[in-house]
């Protein structure tokens, strides 16, 4: 996967792209990472990228000449655009998976009150939000959706697996999870923990899972209980979400 980032703060992903799992994948070839700074591509002779709004109101916004230029000069014409912006499709594991199949993806990072909107038509960009809040720019938005995306791309994490089976994307938020030692401060693991029995290990942490969800996102936990994944579960799966579910 070849991420190809737009933005007027390009030193805001030094850290992010060269840290941790990106790095590793990045190393073995399987994310590649361009910045691309939009100022360099600005023909304003003080270096501008934004100007006031027409119609009034607070803020700068992005001009045309210079994003299209920089787009244009990448190669991102006919590719697929992303802009992120607070009114745009939350990000989800379903959008996650379908950028994951995407060879190339093109990342437009806004700031401030926004861009042009001729821009966002003229590439076919798509919206991209991380949540229902506003942030400065689009470009922690972005390293969040690179970060969520790449965790998808097969061989970015250690195990295939691990990427499904984390909270949100079992459907349910993550069981308490424990290390050494075994007794810190007077706070002790589950003993349940401790006894080399699988099944009961698992009907354990299926149960934390469940009363974490339940009150922490009761919306997670009713489209849990109507899903099929609730319908597919073992006898002693549906006793304790029955008990669960008869809690107040």
């Amino acid at each position: 996967m070849v991420y190809n980032i737009l933005t007027q703060f390009p030193e805001m992903f030094e850290n992010i792209l060269h840290s941790s799992i990106l790095e590793k994948a990045s190393e073995r070839g399987l994310l590649e990472f361009k910045v691309f700074n939009i100022r360099d591509y600005t023909k304003d002779k003080h270096n501008r990228t934004d100007d006031t709004p027409f119609g009034g109101g607070a803020g700068m916004v992005m001009t045309p000449q210079p994003a299209f230029d920089a787009l244009k000069a990448i190669g991102a014409e006919g590719k697929r655009v992303l802009y992120m912006s607070p009114r745009g499709k939350m990000l989800s594991k379903e959008l996650a998976e379908d950028l994951s199949g995407s060879d190339e993806l093109f990342i437009l990072c806004g700031h401030y009150e926004g861009v042009d909107q001729r821009i966002i038509d003229a590439f076919h960009m798509e919206e991209v939000s991380i949540g229902d809040y506003i942030l400065t720019g689009g470009e922690l938005p972005a390293m969040v959706l690179i970060d969520t995306v790449s965790r998808l791309i097969p061989g970015v994490l250690s195990s295939e697996e691990s990427s499904f089976d984390e909270s949100i994307y079992s459907g349910l938020l993550e069981a308490d999870m424990y290390t050494k030692p075994r007794e810190y401060e007077g706070m002790e693991v589950p003993e349940v923990l401790f006894g080399g029995n699988h099944k009961l290990i698992h009907l354990w942490q299926f149960e934390n899972s469940l009363r974490i969800t339940k009150e922490r996102r009761p919306d997670l936990f009713e489209a849990y209980v109507k899903s099929e994944k609730a319908s597919e579960l073992s006898k002693d799966e549906k006793k304790i979400l029955k008990l669960v579910l008869s809690e107040h």
